[in-house]
């Protein structure tokens, strides 16, 4: 990267993604490809893959974790944390609005319909992003192999997803 980046440029960048996507990490997925490759060139789409891969072992939510890493690597640990609170501010003010509203309004039927529609929406965001992920990770037979076990063993056994993604590590480096 041969351009200074302004920390304004980076706080106004991950806010806009944060006021304009809705239903959580992984329906931003699109946004931040869009803003952070195509855009504006800060990262690769594999770059992008392995943030979103560590975000899920790190404490924290995924958006959070994923500009924090970006920030960083873009102006150092002053660019991760303008880049976070880029990314949270447009959700603490949305949602400091909401919550103000939303307990005069909770027990209103059209708003538990509104809420039930939204419920449904996120869930296709999500497949969405979910869907596309796949296309980038799995790309031959022992990816596909990971993740056909992935998804057997995590339907029926209740162990941590953090183990799931310490083997999946283990085997990568393996093959």
């Amino acid at each position: 990267m041969n351009k200074k980046i302004s920390l304004w440029d980076l706080f106004f960048t991950f806010a806009r993604i944060g006021v304009l996507t809705f239903g959580g990490g992984y329906a931003m997925i699109p946004m931040l490809e869009r803003e952070l490759v195509d855009k504006h060139g800060w990262t690769t789409n594999e770059e992008l893959m392995d943030y979103y891969a560590v975000g899920q072992c790190t404490p924290g939510v995924i958006a959070v974790n994923t500009a924090t890493f970006v920030g960083h690597k873009l102006a150092g640990n002053i660019g991760g944390i303008v880049a976070s609170l880029g990314v949270v501010f447009p959700s603490f003010v949305i949602i400091s609005v909401i919550a103000k509203i939303l307990t005069n309004f909770a027990d209103n039927q059209f708003v538990k319909s509104a809420f039930a529609g939204i419920r449904v929406c996120v869930c296709v965001l999500i497949f969405n992003s979910v869907v596309k992920l796949y296309k980038k990770a799995v790309v031959d037979k022992v990816t596909f192999a990971i993740f056909l076990c992935v998804i057997v063993l995590s339907f029926f056994l209740g162990i941590s997803p953090v183990i799931f993604v310490i083997i999946s590590a283990i085997l990568g480096v393996v093959n």
